[in-house]
């Protein structure tokens, strides 16, 4: 099914306006950033080898789809050609799924640190407080995030989200790539593809979504939740 025009356009100004989240943009080029620790750095919770194929290849992948997509629609968007508009419409949904795994890896990355400097541990500050008001604190969120992360048929991520309106923390989920846009703010995601935990958990995955919460980065959380105010 073709989307209308509308909302092909909501979509490129919804992954438009994800351009300042710690991702580096040449023109309409998006690019892989750079990971701030080693790719073994979050073993034993994820080896190194996950790490090393989910960043270089998968997130790669992503984004170079992504350029490519892109440049095809800027090329068809010179044209009043209705044949060259409804192919032009006809790349959003391909758009929409490499442009959300280009950002929602972006921020996953940011998600993550090294025990040793400082993943794991507790939400501080009014994230904190959001948190424990919600769900009674960390242990209950967990709870709630990884039964959701759980449920999810097929692919996608479980995201803790801050609603724009009312300032208030939940937690959503989202199919395959599908970006966190509109109402709500990501502000910690869990990537549920297969490809984020299967050479090392099989098919036990409830094991990777507890054992993530062990290098889960609640600094960048926090930064986030602030931004948001």
């Amino acid at each position: 099914m073709l989307l209308r025009p509308s909302t092909a356009r909501s979509t490129l100004r919804a992954l438009n306006l994800t351009k300042p989240l710690s991702t580096t943009f040449t023109r309409t080029k998006a690019t892989v950033p750079d990971l701030p620790y080693s790719y073994s750095a979050l073993e034993p919770a994820i080896s190194g080898q996950i790490m090393e194929l989910h960043h270089s290849k998968h997130h790669t992948t992503y984004v170079n789809s992504y350029n490519n997509l892109t440049s095809q629609a800027a090329s068809l968007a010179t044209s009043s050609s209705p044949a060259d508009i409804q192919a032009a419409i006809a790349l959003q949904p391909l758009i929409n799924f490499h442009g959300g795994g280009h950002i929602n890896h972006s921020l996953f990355w940011e998600n993550l640190a090294p025990k040793n400097a400082g993943g794991g541990g507790e939400p501080t500050g009014r994230l904190g407080e959001a948190v424990k008001g919600a769900y009674g604190g960390v242990e209950g969120l967990k709870k709630v995030m990884n039964a959701k992360l759980a449920g999810i048929q097929g692919s996608g991520w479980a995201w803790l989200v801050k609603d724009k309106e009312t300032g208030a923390v939940g937690v959503r989920t989202y199919a395959n790539q599908d970006p966190v846009i509109g109402q709500f703010i990501p502000l910690l995601g869990i990537d549920a593809w297969e490809h984020a935990y299967y050479l090392q958990y099989q098919n036990r995955k409830a094991e990777y979504f507890s054992a993530i919460w062990d290098v889960i980065n609640w600094k960048t959380a926090e930064k986030r939740f602030e931004q948001a105010a």
